[in-house]
């Protein structure tokens, strides 16, 4: 009887030995695993920033005076103001770099594109009302009331405008 308890001792100890090694080896790999997609996330995202950086070049500017004259401006739709009752400064940025392009002559004409998706809400006429407080005349501003998607704003506005 000692000699079945001491075999069976001997073989439990064995597969744990044995289990204890295919873990180990496991651990291993899934941190192998885990650096090798670390790398490649790491390295998509670099190769993503470098893409975008270099389709961009001429493209975008960080200085109103850097920008080509453009006969229309297109500005995106926004809510005026926050949940919260704020001034939502997306709104408000938008407006002074409007203002400021078209007193500095690099644009003509303001085509406002937003969601007026129901009677409460009229992003355009708020961009409006607030470029006319503001000294924009109100004949210069054009409003695209159908500005529900970025995409189909910047479309609409090179189809018309060009």
């Amino acid at each position: 009887m000692n000699k079945v308890i001491h075999d069976y001792s001997r073989q439990a100890k064995s597969y744990v030995t044995t289990f204890a090694s295919i873990m180990r080896k496991l651990r291993k790999r899934i941190i192998r695993i885990t650096l090798v997609l670390a790398v490649l996330c790491i390295l998509t995202a670099l190769i993503g920033n470098w893409r975008v950086y270099n389709i961009a070049q001429g493209k975008t500017f960080t200085s109103a005076d850097e920008i080509p004259f453009n006969k229309v401006g297109l500005v995106l739709g926004t809510s005026k103001f926050t949940r919260n009752g704020n001034i939502n400064m997306y709104f408000e940025y938008r407006i002074r770099a409007t203002i400021q392009l078209y007193k500095s002559g690099k644009i003509k004409y303001i085509l406002v594109s937003g969601d007026n998706g129901n009677k409460n809400y009229d992003e355009p006429t708020a961009f409006k009302n607030e470029l006319i407080s503001r000294c924009i005349l109100a004949e210069k501003i054009y409003l695209d009331y159908a500005g529900f998607r970025t995409l189909d704003s910047v479309i609409r506005a090179h189809a018309i405008f060009g």
